[in-house]
């Protein structure tokens, strides 16, 4: 009705024109800051995280033909840059010996939840690729998301050409399904049936402790750091060069292998990806330049907004009509991915006779990445694993472009 009306009074579908860029960056930027500000004022909002509530917004702009569903803004700017320069910026904290070394018994059940999300992948895949568009490429953006977070979806939705009608319903889906996890995840930690048969030391200390109130999740995680000019230049000036040297080496490789065999096919695909060099780029600077990257501050911060910048712009050409049809089914096949990465997690934990406590984290820096994971153990009280839990959540961010990769080339996607 909108759009209608928009297109018969002003000659285009929406009220801003996909050409006024300025105006586009205005709403976005203000969306997303509106968005973060929720996130780490009010407790509502930090349980429902900025990343959805930013969606939200450009769901609701887009649904009513204020915005344009494409612009150059979206697909030139926010996806062929903010993308890829907040990637190498969020793996920063990728130091792959210190994840090792610290991180014990979390590290163990993490993994085994990572080969839980890619059975899940093919599970779904083979049962619902007949009812869910772009299956091979769902499965292939849900193993990274699953595995490492917002980041991978992001890397593989770009390697793989899902379209933006299918990301923003898959986002959708997701989001939904996230809000209903996170509930029953942290509610394991008070039933007896899980108390009765893991260990829980540090649920225990909580309460013999009391827990008071305090800050949101977001506003505790997201404190203020120091940061320099020198801090920002150094920081885009590291992205880009990553991203310029991946797309060297992605383009000039994909020219050499051969693509004539299956085989060889999927090693194209993988070694040919931008998005696999930077990552790869990233985790070897984030080992070994830890003297470097310590000093260097703002990173994180900087990385995430970029990524928010990407969350508000998936949820532009969402349909709400396609989201009604194809929503049902895509969440149905991520519901079947996170019930058998939480069966690997918790069955292995009990198995290994770890505490509920890691098989609680490990599924949450899975499913949601590490700054859920952080999060939740910042808001149970579980201070001693809020370090071991990012650093197995960045892991993910590492991991988790490779295993889509695999699985979407796998698939044919």
């Amino acid at each position: 009705m909108f759009s209608s009306y928009f297109k018969s009074t002003l000659g285009r579908e929406s009220l801003v024109s996909p050409e006024d860029t300025w105006s586009l960056l205005f709403i976005l930027v203000v969306s997303v800051s509106l968005a973060i500000y929720l996130e780490q004022k009010y407790h509502w909002a930090s349980k429902i995280s900025g990343a959805i509530i930013a969606l939200i917004f450009a769901l609701v702009l887009s649904n009513l033909a204020i915005i344009p569903t494409n612009s150059v803004l979206y697909d030139d700017i926010i996806w062929g840059y903010a993308v890829p320069i907040g990637i190498p910026l969020l793996l920063l904290q990728c130091n792959m010996k210190k994840i090792w070394r610290e991180t014990g018994r979390m590290l163990v059940v993490f993994l085994i939840g990572a080969v839980g999300t890619i059975i899940g992948a093919l599970v779904a895949y083979s049962l619902l690729k007949d009812v869910v568009p772009d299956a091979a490429g769902v499965a292939a953006m849900m193993t990274g998301s699953y595995i490492g977070g917002g980041v991978n979806f992001a890397a593989l939705a770009g390697q793989f050409d899902v379209p933006a009608q299918t990301i923003g319903a898959t986002t959708v889906a997701d989001n939904l399904l996230m809000a209903i996890y996170f509930f029953v995840l942290i509610s394991f930690a008070g039933m007896k049936f899980f108390r009765k048969n893991f260990s829980h030391p540090h649920i225990d200390k909580v309460e013999a402790q009391g827990l008071g109130e305090s800050q949101t999740q977001a506003s505790a995680y997201w404190s203020r750091k120091d940061i320099s000019l020198k801090d920002i230049a150094v920081n885009i000036a590291y992205a880009v060069t990553v991203v310029f040297l991946a797309k060297l080496i992605a383009a000039g490789l994909g020219k050499v292998i051969p693509s004539d065999s299956a085989g060889m096919g999927m090693l194209n695909t993988f070694l040919s990806s931008e998005y696999v060099w930077i990552t790869t780029i990233s985790m070897l600077v984030a080992t070994y330049a830890e003297d470097k990257i310590n000093q260097l501050n703002g990173s994180q911060e900087i990385g995430t907004y970029f990524i928010y910048l990407f969350l508000f712009v998936i949820g532009v050409p969402a349909s709400i009509m396609q989201i009604i049809t194809q929503a049902p089914a895509l969440f149905l096949f991520t519901t079947l991915m996170v019930l058998i990465n939480m069966v690997f997690c918790f069955l292995g934990g009990k198995l290994l006779k770890f505490d509920l406590e890691d098989s609680i984290l490990a599924s949450n820096a899975n499913i949601g990445g590490p700054t859920t994971a952080a999060g939740m153990a910042i808001s149970q009280g579980w201070s001693d694993l809020v370090g071991p839990t990012m650093l197995v959540g960045s892991l993910g961010y590492v991991i988790g472009t490779y295993a889509g990769v695999l699985i979407g080339s796998f698939l044919g996607a």
